[in-house]
C-alpha cells in the first residue's frame, strides 16, 4: 500500500471506522458483563453465543445491503426488493405444508439451512441468466421482476397458509417474523465461516466495487467484466441474506437503516471503509440495542420493532430528499 494510501486510511479517511469499531467493543462488553450474578462461565458461554449470532447477523445485514446498493448504484434499494425475503417465508411455509409441524421441527438445521441457501443461490441465477439470455443487461429490469416475484411468492405462501393446519403451522411462523431474542445459534458456526468467506471474497473485490459507484458504462470502460462481477455479487448477497434471516429471520428496514447511516458517517465512498463501518454500526445498534432492552429495560420492548420502524422511517426520509 503507498504511504499516501496508508497514511489516509490510518488518519482522517477512517477516524468514523474506529470511533464506531470502538464503540462496537464497549457495546460488546456491556452485553457479556452487565448483570452477571451466579457462575461467570456459565453466564458468560450462553452470552458468547448470543453475540457470536448477533455479530453475523449484523454483518449479513449490513454488507448484502451495501453491495446491493453499489450494484443498483441507488440507496434506498434492499436485497428485500428482489423477493429474498418472500422467497425464506415460501420455503417455510412450503416445508410445513409438505412435511407437517412434526417433520418440520425434526428437521436438521443444517440441512434446512443448505436447502434454503440452495433455493435462494437458484433464484439469483434464475433471474440473472433469464434476464442475460434475452438481452436485459439493466438492473432496472432485474428490481421490477423481483417485485413480480415477490409479490408471487407472499401470495402463494398467503394460499399455503391458509391451508395449513393452524396447530401444525404454529411450528414455521416463529420463523417468518424478525426476532433478535430467540436467534437460531445451531448455524452460528456454518454462518461465521460463511461470512469469513465472503469477507475475504469482498476484500478482494472491494477497488472493482469502487469502480462499479462510476455506472456500468464507465465500470466497462475501465475493464470491469460487468456481467460476471454482477453475478458474483449477486450471489454473495443471496447467501448473506440467507445467512441473516436463518439466524434471526426476515428483516427489510434494518439493513437500510445501517447503509443510510454508513454512508452518513463514512467520509469516504471506498468500500474498504464503507462495508466495515457499516457492519460496526449495525452491530452497535443490534448488540447495543439488545443490551438496553435485555438489561436495563427488563424486556419491556421489542428490538426488531423499534429497528423496523427506524428503518421504515430513514426510508421514507431517503425518497422525499431525493424527491426535493
Amino acid at each position: 500500500m503507498p504511504s499516501e494510501n496508508r497514511s489516509e486510511w490510518l488518519g482522517g479517511g477512517a477516524k468514523p471506522l474506529w470511533a464506531a469499531f470502538a464503540l462496537l467493543v464497549v457495546c460488546c462488553v456491556l452485553f457479556l458483563t452487565l448483570n452477571v450474578r451466579g457462575d461467570w462461565q456459565f453466564v458468560l458461554t450462553l452470552r458468547l453465543t448470543k453475540l457470536a449470532a448477533l455479530l453475523l447477523a449484523a454483518y449479513a445485514v449490513s454488507v448484502s445491503t451495501v453491495l446491493f446498493q453499489t450494484l443498483t448504484n441507488n440507496p434506498i434499494l434492499t436485497p428485500s426488493i428482489l423477493g429474498f425475503d418472500s422467497l425464506y417465508i415460501f420455503l417455510q411455509t412450503l416445508m410445513v405444508f409438505a412435511l407437517g409441524g412434526i417433520g418440520y421441527t425434526a428437521l436438521p438445521p443444517l440441512g434446512k439451512f443448505g436447502f434454503e441457501v440452495l433455493m435462494m443461490l437458484g433464484g439469483s441465477l434464475l433471474l440473472f441468466y433469464t434476464l442475460m439470455k434475452q438481452g436485459g443487461r439493466d438492473l432496472t429490469r432485474m428490481i421490477l421482476i423481483g417485485v413480480v416475484f415477490g409479490i408471487f411468492f407472499r401470495s402463494i405462501s398467503a394460499l399455503l397458509q391458509r391451508m395449513i393446519d393452524p396447530e401444525e403451522f404454529i411450528a414455521a411462523q416463529a420463523n417468518m417474523f424478525a426476532s433478535f431474542n430467540t436467534l437460531n445459534t445451531d448455524l452460528v458456526g456454518i454462518g461465521l465461516a460463511v461470512a469469513a468467506l465472503s469477507a475475504v471474497a469482498l476484500a478482494r473485490e472491494r477497488h472493482r466495487l469502487d469502480v462499479l459507484l462510476l455506472g456500468r458504462s464507465q465500470a466497462v470502460n475501465l475493464g470491469i467484466a460487468y456481467s460476471r462481477l454482477s453475478l458474483r455479487l449477486l450471489l454473495w448477497v443471496a447467501v448473506l441474506v440467507a445467512v441473516s434471516t436463518a439466524v434471526v429471520g426476515p428483516v427489510s428496514f434494518f439493513g437500510l437503516l445501517t447503509a443510510a447511516l454508513a454512508n452518513y458517517f463514512s467520509p469516504t465512498v471506498r468500500h474498504a471503509v464503507r462495508l466495515p463501518t457499516a457492519f460496526c454500526i449495525g452491530g452497535i445498534l443490534l448488540i447495543g440495542g439488545q443490551t438496553l432492552f435485555e438489561h436495563l429495560l427488563g424486556m419491556q420492548g421489542v428490538l426488531s420493532a423499534v429497528v423496523e420502524f427506524a428503518g421504515g422511517f430513514v426510508f421514507l426520509y431517503l425518497i422525499f430528499r431525493k424527491k426535493r
